[in-house]
C-alpha cells in the first residue's frame, strides 16, 4: 500500500487534481463576489446613482445609518460616498504617478548603470521592501512622519486659517501619498526590471552600434518595448494601493473630507479617508444590518475596481508577445 503512494502521479491524474483545485478556487472567488454583492445591494438600491454623488457630511450620514431604528421599514440608507471615492482616487492616483517615475528611474539604474556589486545588493533589498507588512509603514508614519509634518511643515497660521472647518494635525494627504508611494514602488521596480531585461539584447546593441549612448538606447528602445509592462506595473500597483487599509487608516486622518486643490499648499495637509480605511475604521458596526450593508457596498466598489484593474493588467501584457518578449 505504501509503495502505491510513492509512485509518481501520471500526467492525467495530476491534470485532474490541479484542475479540481483551480475550479475550487474559482468557485470560492465567485462565491465571495456574489456574497459581497448581495450584502451590498440594499445600499445601492436605496440610493441609486446618488450613492456615488456628493451632498452633506458622509461621516454624519454613516452615524445616522448606524443609529437606524430597529424597525427594518425605517432603516436609513442615505449616503453620498463621493468624498470617500474622491479620497481613494486621489491617494491612489498620486501614489501611482510618483511611484511610476521613481520605479522607471530606479529600474533603469539597476539594469543599465549599476555596478554588479551594487546590483546584487539592490535587487534583494527591493524585493524585501515589497514584502514588508503595511502596518510597519503605518507605525513609522504615525509615530515619526505625522508628528514631524504637524510640528514643522504646518504653520500655526495655516492651522488657524481652517480651524473652523477641519483640523490640521499632520495626518494628511501628503503623508498618506508619501507612505503609499514607498509601499508600492518596490513592486513596480521589480516588474519594470524584469521587463527591461526581457527586451532582446540585440535591440539595445543595435542602437548603440548606430552611435546612440546607453541612456538614449534605454529610453528609445528598451523602455518603449516595455511600455505594456510599465502599464501592467502601474495597474498592479494601483490594485495594491486601492486595497490598502491599515496604513491609510493610521496616517490619513480618517475624516470623510475631500481635500480641495484650490486651497493651495493647505490641500496637501488636509485629512481624508479612502474607502478601504473606512471599512477598517467602521468594522465594529457590521452587526448593525443597514450599516453593515453600507460597508459591504464600499467593499463591492473596491472589488469591482480591482477586478477591472486585473483585466487591464493582463491585457497590457499582450502586445509584447508579438515581439517574442516574455514579461
Amino acid at each position: 500500500m505504501l509503495h502505491r503512494f510513492r509512485q509518481p502521479w501520471s500526467d492525467r491524474r495530476a491534470e485532474r487534481v490541479l484542475g479540481a483545485l483551480s475550479s475550487l478556487l474559482l468557485v470560492l472567488i465567485g462565491a465571495m463576489v456574489v456574497f459581497v454583492m448581495v450584502k451590498a445591494w440594499p445600499s445601492f438600491a436605496h440610493n441609486g446613482l446618488g450613492w456615488f454623488g456628493s451632498g452633506g457630511s458622509v461621516d454624519d450620514q454613516l452615524t445616522q445609518i448606524f443609529n437606524s431604528p430597529a424597525d427594518p421599514a425605517k432603516w436609513d440608507y442615505t449616503i453620498r460616498a463621493w468624498p470617500l471615492l474622491y479620497a481613494t482616487l486621489l491617494t491612489t492616483g498620486l501614489a501611482v504617478i510618483f511611484g511610476m517615475i521613481i520605479a522607471v528611474l530606479a529600474a533603469a539604474f539597476i539594469v543599465e548603470f549599476a555596478p554588479e556589486p551594487v546590483r546584487r545588493v539592490l535587487e534583494p533589498v527591493v524585493r524585501l521592501l515589497a514584502a514588508v507588512p503595511s502596518v510597519i509603514y503605518g507605525l513609522i508614519g504615525i509615530l515619526v512622519i505625522v508628528p514631524w509634518v504637524g510640528n514643522h511643515l504646518i504653520s500655526t497660521e495655516r492651522k488657524e486659517s481652517v480651524a473652523g472647518i477641519i483640523q490640521l494635525n499632520g495626518t494628511s494627504l501628503a503623508v498618506a501619498v508619501l507612505i503609499l508611494t514607498i509601499m508600492i514602488v518596490p513592486i513596480m521596480i521589480a516588474i519594470v526590471v524584469d521587463a527591461l531585461r526581457a527586451v532582446p539584447r540585440g535591440w539595445r546593441e543595435g542602437a548603440v552600434a548606430l552611435g546612440v549612448n546607453r541612456w538614449r538606447a534605454l529610453w528609445t528602445v528598451s523602455l518603449r518595448a516595455s511600455r505594456p509592462a510599465l502599464v501592467a506595473a502601474a495597474v498592479l500597483a494601483t490594485a495594491r494601493a486601492l486595497g490598502e487599509a491599515i496604513m491609510l487608516s493610521m496616517v490619513s486622518g480618517s475624516v470623510g473630507w475631500g481635500p480641495n486643490p484650490l486651497d493651495g499648499m493647505t490641500f496637501w495637509f488636509e485629512p481624508l479617508r479612502p474607502l478601504a480605511a473606512t471599512i477598517v475604521d467602521n468594522a465594529e458596526g457590521l452587526s448593525v444590518k443597514p450599516f453593515g450593508q453600507t460597508i459591504y457596498a464600499f467593499a463591492a466598489v473596491l472589488l469591482v475596481s480591482s477586478f477591472f484593474l486585473s483585466l487591464a493588467g493582463s491585457a497590457a501584457k499582450q502586445p509584447l508577445k508579438k515581439y517574442g518578449v516574455r514579461v
